[in-house]
């Protein structure tokens, strides 16, 4: 075995059993923290393995041959995912997004789509099922996704130049078979797409103005384009300040060379600051997680591969919901127990980065992209 082997995910964040509350209060469809933001949406990560090794997610020298991937009975099974899925949206919940990893690895994941596109809101509505990928099997599988019940797909997409982007994800994987995925979900209805690209000062930022050239070019308002900051998530990827490019100079850019126009907050808590090109041609989004904090909006959870629910994308702690589901645990206090665990909620890291303040504690690491997903 190689000497760089590294622990379990799950032994590097903590995620203690939560206790099941004395008084089970039923689920009143909206449940709020300490901060007052209720429970709307829940990413799904549904395996942590990826068939890329982007730098700044899952880099090659750490995510080698000898890393120790969770093993398939560690996994909460499809109907573990969607029992689950049903008591948060009794809570709430009325989007569900599956991630990873790489989320169309998981084998027979379109069962699992059709499975939560059955759930319906508290006032029978149908949930918003969509999923996060890098493309790289969506041309073969966007049929099968849209006839299980997905309704809509986000494709990361780094780079336009094939030499930039097979670099950036580090399994030499060529750009044009991403784009014939998201030509393919967008000729099967998944739509419209979000395309995200995460921009690294120096790697790939000279190519903002060509991908949103491209995207506006080629599909018009069928795809919205999402330009990410850089963000410090885990402990692997070697994050520095320095590589950040704020969206700010990223919207400096593009209003260079497009007459752009501000949009609304299309839901509660977006993250994006939506932009329009004036002439109608499509929209793109900057998501500033580094750079100005949304954290008071934040009405996301995030359930993990094997069941631990964390709160925030840069949590340093977890809650074992899956000790629970296969010790017996009852609906009534499951849903007791997710309802506890979200009213005591207070992160905001992004917000106490901004003052210096969310360093991780003796012994803390916060959760890798890879296990949770964006």
């Amino acid at each position: 075995m190689g000497e760089n082997i590294i622990p379990l995910v799950d032994e590097r964040v903590a995620a203690p059993v939560p206790r099941i509350p004395a008084t089970l209060a039923p689920p009143s469809g909206r449940v709020v923290d300490t901060l007052g933001r209720p429970l709307r949406d829940l990413r799904i990560s549904v395996t942590d393995r990826c068939n890329f090794r982007c730098r700044y997610c899952m880099p090659k020298e750490v995510f080698d041959r000898h890393y120790r991937f969770l093993p398939h009975a560690e996994l909460l099974s499809f109907e573990e995912i969607t029992r689950l899925a049903r008591l948060f949206v009794a809570h709430g919940v009325r989007k569900l997004r599956l991630t990873g990893g790489e989320p169309l690895l998981r084998k027979d994941v379109e069962l699992l789509i059709g499975q939560l596109a059955a759930l319906r809101t508290l006032d029978g509505q149908p949930l918003d099922v969509t999923l996060t990928t890098n493309g790289s099997v969506l041309a073969r599988k966007a049929r099968a996704l849209r006839e299980a019940g997905l309704q809509r797909v986000t494709v990361s997409l780094d780079a336009l130049d094939d030499a930039i982007f097979r670099a950036m994800n580090d399994v030499d994987f060529p750009v044009g078979e991403v784009l014939r995925g998201i030509d393919t979900a967008l000729h099967e209805g998944l739509a419209p797409v979000k395309v995200n690209m995460v921009v690294k000062r120096g790697t790939n930022d000279h190519e903002i103005v060509p991908m949103a050239r491209f995207v506006r070019d080629r599909y018009g308002p069928r795809v919205a384009l999402r330009f990410i900051e850089y963000m410090d998530v885990g402990a692997t990827n070697g994050w520095r300040m320095d590589e950040v490019l704020p969206s700010a100079q990223v919207l400096q850019r593009l209003q260079a060379a497009f007459a752009l126009e501000p949009l609304a907050a299309a839901a509660p808590g977006e993250t994006a600051e939506r932009w329009r090109y004036a002439d109608g041609g499509g929209e793109i989004g900057l998501i500033s997680s580094v750079t100005q904090a949304f954290c008071r909006d934040c009405n996301r959870a995030r359930l993990s591969t094997e069941g631990k629910l964390f709160l925030c994308l840069f949590a340093t702690r977890g809650h074992d919901l899956r000790a629970l589901l296969r010790g017996g645990a009852s609906d009534a206090e499951l849903a007791a127990v997710i309802g506890d665990i979200w009213s005591a909620r207070g992160d905001r890291y992004s917000e106490l980065r901004g003052l210096q303040q969310a360093a991780p504690g003796p012994g803390q690491r916060r959760i890798e992209m890879h296990y949770i997903g964006g």
